[in-house]
């Protein structure tokens, strides 16, 4: 894997470094909230994901291996070796994937809204039959009415409105190549082999990756990994920001 992926770097060049990387038909733009409170401790780069955002668009299928390769060849063309790692959703299974099989390049290890395995893969077959049938513009709204509590999503209809525009402008294609990797994801029985010291962040109204049985198996599987359940959907790193980045300067720091 060559291709290198789309980011975007706040705060000092000598920091320690934060790698960022977000969920299934988000952009790097999900973690706006928390960059101000981060950048002033950590050099943050924040990472689109193959075939989404501004990263490049090869052929799928992909798999979590495949996902990883791009961010380390990304890190490797920044001269980067040793970095924290903070994850949601699909980056959160990336960040599981390198703790496992690259640990000496995670530091310390933040997963949030995020899963080992999906009990009922059938899910994500349904949902590439989607995209192949209507498009990520189709799915969009459904997809996001899942990310935010419906109470938190009217109050801020801009970043609801701005979050279908990111799965709206997901390539069908590599959107699907995603999918794929997540479809056939089960990293249950390496979740033992993660060494980096491990915060889990869960969101109480989190439907796609609830906290029973996702955020527990992991927190269970992962030695001496610590739960945390904020108040949130899908993204609640950025529904309950202020309290996300609390505890990443306490995990991280």
């Amino acid at each position: 894997m060559t291709d290198l992926l789309h980011t975007r770097t706040d705060g000092p060049e000598d920091g320690p470094v934060l790698v960022m990387l977000g969920s299934l038909g988000s952009t790097l733009e999900m973690w706006e909230p928390n960059i101000p409170a981060l950048a002033g401790h950590f050099r943050v780069i924040r990472m689109d994901h193959l075939g989404h955002g501004g990263s490049p668009n090869p052929p799928g299928p992909y798999t979590m291996r495949t996902l990883a390769e791009a961010v380390l060849a990304t890190l490797d063309s920044l001269g980067v070796d040793r970095v924290h790692w903070c994850g949601l959703s699909l980056g959160g299974m990336v960040g599981m994937y390198l703790g496992s099989e690259h640990p000496d390049r995670i530091a310390r290890l933040v997963l949030c809204c995020t899963s080992s395995n999906f009990p009922d893969p059938s899910i994500w077959r349904q949902r590439i039959e989607a995209v192949e049938a209507g498009g990520t513009a189709g799915i969009a709204p459904g997809v996001v009415e899942r990310w935010f509590t419906p109470e938190w999503a009217e109050k801020h209809p801009d970043v609801v409105e701005r979050a279908v525009g990111w799965v709206s402008d997901t390539p069908d294609d590599g959107y699907i190549a995603c999918c794929e990797a997540i479809e056939v994801w089960d990293h249950r029985d390496r979740l033992g082999a993660v060494t980096a010291p491990t915060l889990v962040i869960a969101g109480d109204e989190d439907k796609p990756t609830p906290v029973e049985p996702h955020a527990r198996t992991i927190a269970a599987g992962i030695p001496g990994a610590h739960l945390e359940v904020l108040h949130g959907g899908h993204l609640a790193t950025l529904e309950s920001a202020e309290e996300t980045n609390h505890l990443l300067l306490g995990h991280l720091t």
